[in-house]
This record gives C-alpha cells, structure tokens and sequence, in this order.
C-alpha cells in the first residue's frame, strides 16, 4: 500500500510483538471470541470500527457493513477486487465495497484464522499504525475454535508466471508458503531491497511490524484521487528524498520491502485457500498480485487442492510439511 500523511506528528515508539507461533491442527479454525479495532480509514479519513466475529466452516472471511441494512456482505475473493491500485479494495454484486483490507487480512493469516466475519460499520478498514502490530497483538491471545471441518491447501504444481512492463511475479512448487521480493526505487534511501521470507518457518516479526510508506513529492498526485484523507506520520512512513520524516526512523533495515510481503501475504488470502508455494515477485504491488491470482486460477493445471492425512500440527510460522502427508481434496 502507498500512502501519505495529513499531520506531521511524532510517531510513538510502540513495544516490540513477542512474536509466538500459532499452533493448529489440520482442522479449520475460527475465533472463539469477539475482537473489535477501532481507528481511522487511510484514504477515506473516516473514523471506523471493525469487530471480527466467530465462523461456521468452509465460510472464509467474510465482510458485513452494519452501516447499511441491505447488500451488505461482501466475500473475500480476489474475483471481487474492482480496483487495487493503493490499496485491496472488496465489492460485491450491489456495489457495495470495503477497502484497505490487506493488513487485516494478512493478520488472518498469520494468526491462523480461516473463518471470520468481519463487521465494519464505514467503507475502510482502520489503518491503525499502517503495519499489521495491532491485529496480531490481539489475535496471537485470542481464543481458538478448532471446527470439525479440514483445511484445505492450493499446493502449486508448477510454475506460473507474470510479466507486466519492469513488473514481474511468479509462483513454483514448495511444500510451504514462500515470498521472495525485490524492490527498486530511484529514491536512496528505499533503493534496492530484497528480502526472502518463509511463512511456515521464519521469524515473522519484522514483517508484522513493517508499515506502509510513500515518497513526499507523490503526496500531491494521490491527494489529487481524492486519497490520503487520513494519513499521517503516525500511520505511514514518508521519505522525502535522502531521509525518513518519521521522528523515530525505520522500525527494521529491510521495513520498505518487508511491508510489501505483508501486503502480498493478505492479498494471497483472496485466493480463498492458504497456498503452498514459493511467490517471486519483482516491483509488485496489490494491482499485480490481483491481476497474477486471476491468471492463477485460470491455469487450473497449475495447482491442485490437497488436505493433510495425518493429524499433524502446523504453526503458521513454525512448522512446515511434507506433502506425502496430503492427499487431494
């Protein structure tokens, strides 16, 4: 996601997530409890409330607008993506949308939610401190509910590839959920990064904790789409060319690149199942994750749906499996 800041404020030093792996079983889960957020939406500038709600299985993560009394569900499909230029923007069949939803999403993720429902009481999830640390801190101590009903895994059979101008993505066969990203930028300070991270197995704390950015001199451009109303320095990182406007820097070296793999990570959820192969990705961003998870299902021959054997338990960022453990779905 790209943003940019209203105020200039000092960013508070937020305490570090103690980062614990989540562990489940190969049975779907939902929440066991009701978790509500409360802050304001990135670009719409509105003050919103979410409260993520328990699930039946096989439901996925589902959106409800309580602000309005009809239409108002809205799925997690990335076929139901209209536009994800700044940010992963949902609308269902009546129009109705709900946008900026990719740090929640990948907070779902990581937690290990396959099943929620999402109240939202405006058109904008709440950016809270642009990176997913809030989410996760509740999610990671909320309660479980194991449901009696498998999960499924989109296991990648074989490469599928992207290219769209210096934009380029991929997917190949692993037996965990994999991202290897590269960014390039003329501005020195973001410049080259890359970083190389296993969802199953790494330390995901510099990923949770990584926050969206922008560079000053776009500030006018997006503001220009009617964006931004609600970005600030305690919400977005701002680079104005050879340094960081933010009071307390850079929360880890890699935090440009690390954010992009948040992003890609929630807006991989769309796909409607946890996908098991490794995504490499150069200059991407949510419009080409959207437009490569398309292409994605198209290629049908490319991946199958597989779920696990055994009752074997899977820590989201802990433990991997072999996929002689699987059988197809």
């Amino acid at each position: 996601m790209v943003v940019f800041f209203r105020n200039i404020s000092c960013f508070k030093i937020l305490s570090i997530i103690k980062y614990k792996p989540l562990m489940l079983n190969y049975y779907q889960t939902t929440l066991d409890q009701n978790i509500t957020f409360e802050g304001v939406g990135l670009h719409s500038g509105k003050a919103s409330k979410i409260t993520i709600l328990p699930s039946k299985a096989n439901e996925g993560i589902t959106f409800k607008r309580v602000d309005l009394d009809e239409n108002n569900i809205i799925r997690s499909c990335f076929k139901n993506v209209p536009s994800a230029k700044l940010c992963t923007t949902l609308q269902n069949r009546n129009g109705i949308k709900v946008s900026t939803v990719e740090h929640l999403l990948a907070s779902l993720y990581i937690s290990g939610i396959d099943n929620a429902v999402i109240e939202i009481d405006n058109e904008e999830v709440p950016i809270m401190d642009g990176s997913a640390k809030f989410f996760l801190e509740k999610l990671q101590v909320a309660k479980i509910k194991i449901l009696n009903s498998k999960r499924k895994f989109i296991k990648i059979l074989k490469k599928v590839e992207l290219i769209d101008g210096l934009r380029k993505i991929s997917i190949e066969p692993s037996n965990s959920f994999e991202v290897d990203f590269k960014l390039n930028y003329e501005n020195k300070i973001i410049g080259q990064q890359r970083n190389i991270v296993n969802f199953h197995k790494d330390d995901l704390k510099d990923i949770i904790e990584s926050r969206t950015f922008c560079l000053f001199e776009d500030v006018e451009k997006i503001k220009k789409f009617g964006l931004a109303k609600g970005g600030s320095l305690d919400n977005a990182i701002v680079v104005s060319q050879d340094k960081v406007l933010n009071k307390t820097g850079l929360r880890n070296q890699k935090e440009f690149v690390n954010h992009k793999i948040l992003d890609l990570a929630g807006d991989f959820l769309l796909f409607g199942q946890r996908v098991l192969g490794k995504v490499i990705c150069n200059h991407g961003g949510h419009e080409l994750t959207n437009m490569f998870l398309r292409k994605l299902y198209n290629t049908n021959s490319s991946f199958s749906t597989i779920e696990l054997r055994n009752n074997l338990t899977i820590a989201q960022s802990g433990l991997s499996f072999s996929v002689k453990e699987a059988v197809n779905a």
